[in-house]
């Protein structure tokens, strides 16, 4: 054993060291996100150079975990500006050479590196067809940023540990940024408050996830289920449960869930429903309802038990959040509940099952 790995261990057995990076990044969101709303005005200015006038559409590129942050991206940019907002199919860019046409649309190039040849070959073949281009991206010295029109830049700083938290989070407000940029939206600047202020309350408080990490280890598969704004939320919960545990875990939209798939749910079956006040909530208690009848344990996350009555557990995440920056602190909850049940698994989150923090798809 080095310095650099003592043997104390935690409350699960685990070496304390497990985890450390992703927790550490965990914690910095609260930072990260503040700064990043301190700059609205100055994103707001970059964007609507970008922009084209009128603007036609929006196309969204990304992989991975920027991909869930694009879903996010869809929903508030098309429910504030009202126009199409489409994802990219990259590999019709880079494998059929497909050069759509696009005047009159912005195409928004998301990476956390910046450096994925796929999304920049991408971004630069839709800037051929005539689409405007910007990028989300954590630094300004990268080839996306160079290949677009304009950047918006995340200033997350080094994000080390394998599962992306704050570039994620980051990317995700700088979509809600970059809609107030281009329309009116649905909340106020204030209202980011009231989304800080949750963020920094889970991350003082990380025992509600602690608690459930053993019903995530010991299911047979895990469901995170959500709709609408909440959508992106449940697939990136998803993807970090999935990544860092090894589990079985596929998230669905509450409504896709119940055209087929629900087919394949019975005991062993962990279902988190992830649900908010909104045009959506009955939906989510509908698809738990099913499930709960298929045997399935619930789990709720939101900030009010009354909107999930038959789940018996629940992922607690402050209220006060307007519904479309809610996303946010729902997110940081569970980069928590992974992190947790990976170490419950003993999996080390920082580093899980030899994945790569950058993956070079072209």
């Amino acid at each position: 054993m080095t310095e650099a790995e003592p043997s104390t261990t935690g409350a699960s057995g685990q070496p304390e060291t497990m985890g450390a990076r992703t927790r550490a990044e965990i914690g910095e969101q609260p930072r990260v996100l503040r700064a990043l709303v301190d700059r609205a005005d100055e994103i707001a200015t970059a964007v609507r150079r970008a922009a084209p006038r009128p603007l036609r559409g929006l196309v969204l590129v990304a992989r991975g975990s920027s991909d869930n942050a694009a879903i996010f991206g869809r929903y508030v940019l098309e429910l504030a500006v009202g126009v199409p907002v489409v994802l990219a199919a990259p590999s019709l860019q880079t494998r059929y050479e497909v050069t759509p046409a696009l005047e009159g649309f912005l195409a928004v190039g998301v990476s956390q590196s910046g450096r994925t040849p796929e999304i920049v070959s991408t971004v630069e073949r839709l800037r051929a067809g005539g689409a405007a281009t910007l990028a989300l991206t954590n630094e300004a010295d990268t080839p996306l940023a160079a290949s677009c029109d304009a950047a918006v830049v995340l200033g997350t700083g080094p994000e080390e540990a394998v599962p992306a938290t704050k570039t994620f989070t980051a990317q995700v407000a700088a979509f809600a940024l970059l809609a107030d940029a281009l329309a009116d939206v649905p909340w106020r600047r204030a209202d980011w408050d009231a989304v800080l202020d949750a963020v920094e309350e889970v991350v003082a408080d990380p025992g509600p996830a602690a608690a459930l990490a053993d019903a995530v280890v010991d299911a047979d598969r895990v469901l995170p289920v959500g709709r609408g704004l909440l959508l992106s939320a449940a697939l990136e919960v998803g993807l970090k449960l999935a990544e860092t545990t090894g589990a079985a875990v596929h998230a669905y939209s509450a409504a896709d869930l119940l055209h087929g798939p629900i087919a394949t749910v019975g005991p062993g079956t962990l279902a988190l429903c992830l649900t908010a006040a909104g045009p959506t909530a009955q939906d989510v208690r509908t698809t738990a309802d099913a499930l709960a009848e298929r045997g399935a344990a619930l789990i709720g996350m939101g900030a009010d038990r009354d909107l999930l009555p038959r789940a018996p557990r629940w992922l607690p995440v402050p209220a006060g959040a307007p519904e479309p920056l809610a996303t946010i602190p729902y997110v940081v909850r569970g980069q928590q509940l992974a992190e947790r049940a990976a170490v419950a698994a003993g999996v080390d989150p920082d580093r899980p099952f030899d994945l790569s923090k950058v993956t070079p798809t072209t």
